[in-house]
């Protein structure tokens, strides 16, 4: 076997990080962030806050390293815990949203806007915005399916391994978050039926 890193499996370098070998768990890093940080944003849309995440989501995969059983890709397991992570998250969000609201109105100036001004936007960033904002309406298990095939280009397989579900039922979800995303970005009077 080499003594670089970079050329063992995702199975050794398992192995290696069960025994605590720092380059292991290094080299399992710098294979896996950029695809857990993509992953997660996608999810999220909050580039901070998917900073925040794929931290937690490599020391909650590190953790638990010895539950890893190498029967499945490396990249399977950690976006299966990147994607819970992103879960979390969405409830404490709507806890600390539900606080927020519940603030009196004297504070509401204290609140700073999250709406970007339009002077400072170009049509890109407006139509990528709305696009983002729609994806963002979808119900969690759409929007993780449409994320995850979509975005991510995760295979039809993987994506059931992932969320524990059926192929079918990937397909099922697929179809219905295209065709509720449309929907959500229909402009009326271009054929959008509105009810």
């Amino acid at each position: 076997m080499s003594a670089d890193p970079s050329q063992w499996s995702d199975t050794d370098l398992a192995a290696f990080a069960r025994a605590g070998r720092e380059d292991a768990y290094r080299e399992l890093l710098n294979r896996y962030k950029a695809l857990v940080y993509r992953l997660i944003v996608r999810q999220i849309g909050d580039a901070e806050e998917a900073m925040d995440l794929t931290q937690e989501a490599f020391v909650a995969a590190f953790a638990a390293i010895d539950r890893y059983d190498g029967e499945r890709p490396f990249r399977i397991w950690i976006s299966r815990i990147a994607i819970n992570k992103c879960r979390d998250w969405a409830r404490r969000r709507k806890v600390r949203a539900f606080f927020a609201r519940a603030l009196p109105i004297e504070s509401a100036y204290d609140i700073a806007s999250d709406t970007p001004l339009p002077d400072t936007q170009t049509d890109d960033r407006i139509e990528l915005a709305r696009v983002r904002a729609a994806i963002a309406r979808l119900p969690r298990n759409l929007r993780e399916i449409l994320v995850l095939r979509g975005v991510e280009e995760v295979s039809q397989a993987e994506a059931a391994a992932l969320l524990s579900v059926s192929e079918k039922t990937v397909e099922t979800r697929l179809y219905r978050a295209r065709a509720r995303l449309r929907q959500l970005l229909a402009v009326p009077g271009e054929g959008a039926s509105y009810r």
